[in-house]
């Protein structure tokens, strides 16, 4: 699959280029320059080839909805024993997720707090609706390490938001009777050296965390936005470990860990991936496009590749951008493994 295009946000909001056009005012510094969740193209012949429906005992499925394609994948695996307090899969997490610097980076950012928290809700209804079945916890994913455009001060080319913005956030998820997502995008700062900044905020039992692959590019030396980046089973070790011992440390409840793919090489040696029962690693299909190509990229990144558990984004503007409807939650839930964890940008 051919990576997808980029387009650089100033998250003071001074100067923003989206996906959409430019908004031009004043200059920003450099390392102000943050780089958006970008675009998602056309996969390869190969990746094609799974987008026409399948058929199990004559019922035609689209892809990623095949019972049998996902038992043969590996669906379920096998997982450690559910510890009391866990989220999953007891609960669908529906989250909105971005930055409140930014109204170009996702839902959480572009609406004032109390509209986007009313916002958030009719989705958590919707889903409720969807499958009554399963209790629906609502959840803010910020952006908290983002991904720049300019070194910056530090020459690692990400930005830490100040802690008193990740308390604001906090704040409004307490106020939404909602759980908090602390995402990183590293840029060229090593996960081991920069996750445990965020212990003061992930110690809580009610804070999570997200990595994001696409804008870890130390291996290539790439700036973030010319480059997708990657993350392995190592990496993604390191921060369960790392959570785990907040777990035990802190005598919490086990954490939510997400890792967002969108691409094979996002996500390297995944059967070297280590499950412990104080972590629930979601692997989350983290693209944009046609129904049918984010169905295909789930099949191809996220079903075919089991770790644990499965979540899926979706993006108000980007899915919509072309003319296509923006998927369902009666959609998402013909997905084979039903997707546990829901965002939307």
């Amino acid at each position: 699959m051919q990576f997808r295009g980029f387009c650089l946000i100033a998250l003071s909001g001074l100067f923003l280029f989206s996906v959409n056009g430019c908004q031009k005012a004043a200059p920003a510094k450099p390392e102000q320059q943050a780089v958006s969740q970008p675009t998602f193209k056309k996969p390869t012949s190969a990746v094609l080839a799974s987008v026409t429906t399948a058929s199990t005992k004559g019922i035609k499925y689209n892809a990623g909805e095949d019972p049998e394609f996902a038992r043969k994948s590996g669906w379920p695996p096998k997982t450690p024993s559910v510890l009391p307090g866990s989220i999953l899969p007891a609960k669908r997490i529906v989250a909105y997720y971005g930055n409140p610097l930014s109204k170009k980076m996702g839902a959480l950012g572009e609406f004032p707090k109390d509209e986007m928290l009313g916002r958030l809700k009719v989705e958590v209804e919707r889903w409720k609706a969807a499958d009554p079945a399963l209790p629906v916890q609502p959840a803010l994913h910020l952006i908290a390490a983002v991904a720049q455009g300019a070194p910056g001060k530090a020459g690692k080319y990400r930005m830490i938001m100040p802690d008193a913005t990740i308390n604001q956030v906090y704040g409004w998820a307490k106020e939404a009777n909602a759980i908090l997502f602390i995402d990183i995008q590293t840029g060229h700062e090593d996960i081991r050296t920069l996750l445990p900044r965020f212990e003061w905020i992930l110690k809580n039992p009610d804070v999570h965390l997200g990595i994001d692959p696409e804008f870890n590019l130390i291996a290539s030396g790439k700036k973030p936005g010319t480059k997708i980046g990657t993350y392995d089973a190592a990496d993604i070790n390191f921060a369960a470990d790392y959570l785990q011992g907040l777990v035990k440390k802190y005598n919490l409840p086990p954490k939510v860990f997400t890792v967002h793919r969108f691409t094979q090489n996002g996500v390297t040696n995944y059967q070297k991936i280590a499950l412990r029962p104080e972590v629930q690693i979601v692997m989350h299909m983290d693209g944009w496009g046609a129904p049918w190509l984010k169905r295909d990229s789930y099949k191809a990144y996220i079903v075919k590749e089991p770790v644990q558990y499965t979540g899926f984004k979706l993006f108000y503007h980007n899915d919509t951008k072309k003319g296509d409807p923006m998927m369902t939650p009666q959609d998402l839930l013909k997905l084979n493994p039903k997707p546990i964890y829901i965002q939307y940008q």
